[in-house]
């Protein structure tokens, strides 16, 4: 699946867990406001990269004022033609910054074995970036995260974004995007999340919505709750 063609993000995210029966709630009361995006439903896989000690999800999990991660993105499984992105997703007082560039998976997967990639004028800065990262943490596939999402954008607003995620998946073992995206459920049947982007503030029609639903924003990372399950586990 073609997504965005962006390659540069910076915008306020908030989340929320919805019941199935507030997902539909929310689905009609968007209805003049926001619309469904061009793609529909789909499936989000992702592969997250940290050092050998899990420096960066333990430093995110701390909540500080800046913190940084980097994944593998794919829509759907990828076959080796499949376009796919790398991303860098950094979070600093509140505002989240994403980078990415995008390959075929072929060369990414190139690109984690040898370091070298095909670099264009438009994507050479990123490349910078994300090899630098590389450099300082040395980072190896950690886990395997995959969820289907539905996505609206706003009316008057196509910046602003709603996604609803649900069945959100995991495992440690199998850490490629061509694996399949099977995996151990993070969250009960009929739980979403709920996550709000925007460029500025929310508009009122929105925030109206949230309100009569009793809706507030929560501090929920899928990656870091994951990671706090499999220590629980292993303690």
């Amino acid at each position: 699946m073609g997504k965005s063609a962006r390659t540069v993000f910076k915008r306020t995210e908030k989340k929320y867990l919805v019941t199935a029966a507030q997902f539909e709630r929310l689905c009609k009361a968007f209805q003049g406001k926001a619309k469904p995006d061009e793609y529909g439903a789909y499936t989000i896989c992702n592969v997250y990269f940290d050092t050998d000690t899990n420096e960066l999800i333990r430093h995110s999990i701390e909540k500080p004022v800046f913190k940084e991660k980097l994944r593998a993105r794919s829509y759907g499984t990828p076959t080796a033609e499949s376009r796919v992105f790398l991303e860098m997703k950094r979070k600093f007082k509140g505002e989240v910054y994403k980078r990415r560039v995008s390959m075929r998976y072929a060369d990414l997967q190139a690109y984690l074995r040898t370091g070298t990639h095909a670099q264009t004028e438009k994507n050479r800065q990123i490349f910078a970036e994300i090899d630098y990262f590389f450099r300082f943490y040395h980072p190896e596939p950690k886990l395997y995260l995959a969820y289907d999402r539905v996505a609206f954008c706003g009316i008057e607003d196509e910046t602003l974004r709603i996604t609803f995620d649900r069945d959100i998946r995991y495992r440690e073992t199998d850490l490629t995007l061509a694996a399949g995206d099977s995996g151990e459920k993070l969250l009960p049947d009929g739980i979403y999340v709920m996550e709000i982007k925007a460029n500025g503030a929310m508009p009122i029609w929105l925030c109206d919505i949230l309100d009569r639903e009793g809706l507030f924003p929560t501090s929920f990372s899928k990656y870091g709750n994951i990671y706090k399950r499999l220590q629980q586990r292993g303690a």
